[in-house]
């Protein structure tokens, strides 16, 4: 039995459309004189943090940004010491040495990290990239506030202790472009950068970078656009595809009716009605939530889910399909090209990033495109 046919579904990432998508964000950024960077937080948001990373750098990103200090460290091996990568959960107690061993950049957002780092012998310092300096202009959740950004910036010894490279930011509303909070961020941005001339300024997200030039500032950070999904909510998503997920039939049944199908006898289907169980549940990220509302794709036909997503199992309907077609072994579309990872965030009452990233382990993983050797 074929490795594929063991794992029953196949989660299909295609490397060269990811490398496309930096490509675009990075043009046009490279427009206004800056850069991308790649966001590779939650294992390459989900995708594998190697293949994703090295595929990135291959395309040319030579800035990366992570969440954890293990998520660093991993990094790290996979790119050896080319590139900076930004740790964003900054300089916590008794981790110095860990970013001095693995030339780790940490990302500062408190007054306390910021007496930590200056605390560092120099030598240490030495050994890591020099860091970021996070300021929080309307996030209310990491940075340093108002307040303690400028009693930093107006203490002379601390600036040239820290030397920041980047100086961040997080965008709060980026995805609703009318929002007023993102003028307010912008204009607070700007006034505290300005005051680090040397420091380059990372402002806009994914949505960011399509807020204007005004957003663009020295360093993108887009993350969730690389994989795919839509930085631009209501509108045609700019973003090629990354990612298929696809599982067979595992068995059809005739629904002599009517009949209820599933746990809680949710949905009652009619006489004639056919019934295909695919082997996804819960358990591989298909969120429980799409129970009687997603959607697949049967070659070119759309099939509901009928019934609750179990741990293991799905429903569709495929009574609209000619019986030929639904059969055991065809293969149904989760996620695909008639089936959009955001249209699967919207029936289950979420957001790509959360579909991205809680996609199973149990998939069989095929990677398309990219460099020579980033599946290894």
């Amino acid at each position: 039995m074929s490795s594929a046919c063991t794992a029953c579904a196949v989660l299909t990432i295609d490397l060269d459309a990811l490398a496309a998508n930096w490509r675009l964000l990075n043009a046009r950024m490279a427009e206004a004189g800056g850069e991308c960077a790649g966001v590779v937080k939650g294992d390459g948001y989900g995708l594998g943090l190697a293949p994703v990373a090295c595929t990135l750098h291959a395309a040319g990103c030579r800035t990366f940004f992570v969440a954890q200090i293990d998520e660093g460290v991993r990094l790290r091996a996979v790119l050896g010491g080319a590139v900076p990568v930004y740790v964003l959960c900054g300089l916590l107690p008794g981790t110095a040495e860990v970013f001095a061993e693995h030339e780790l950049a940490p990302v500062l957002s408190t007054p306390e990290q910021i007496a930590e780092y200056r605390r560092l012998p120099q030598a240490m310092r030495a050994r890591m990239p020099r860091p970021a300096v996070h300021f929080d202009t309307g996030m209310r959740r990491l940075g340093l506030t108002v307040a303690e950004a400028e009693a930093f910036l107006d203490d002379n010894d601390a600036v040239s202790d820290v030397d920041p490279a980047v100086v961040v930011t997080h965008l709060a509303c980026a995805d609703m472009p009318a929002h007023a909070l993102n003028a307010e961020q912008n204009a607070l941005f700007r006034r505290l950068r300005d005051r680090l001339p040397g420091a380059r300024g990372s402002y806009a997200n994914s949505s960011g970078l399509f807020l204007g030039a005004d957003s663009f500032f020295d360093l993108g950070r887009p993350g969730v656009a690389l994989y795919g999904v839509n930085p631009t909510p209501g509108r045609p998503n700019p973003m090629h595809t990354v990612v298929r997920l696809s599982a067979p039939i595992l068995q059809v049944r005739k629904i002599d009716g009517p009949e209820s199908v599933g746990y809680g006898a949710s949905h009652v289907m009619g006489a004639g009605s056919r019934v295909a169980t695919v082997g996804v549940g819960y358990a591989d990220g298909y969120p429980r939530a799409l129970s009687n509302r997603g959607h697949g794709a049967l070659g070119a036909w759309r099939v509901p889910v009928v019934g609750r997503v179990s741990m293991d199992l799905t429903l569709f309907d495929v009574s609209a399909v000619p019986e030929h077609e639904a059969r055991p072994g065809a293969m149904i579309d989760l996620i695909g090209p008639l089936i959009p990872i955001d249209e699967v965030a919207a029936d289950a009452g979420t957001i790509g990033y959360e579909i991205l990233t809680q996609l199973g382990s149990r998939y069989q993983r095929v990677y398309t495109g990219g460099p020579e050797g980033a599946a290894a």
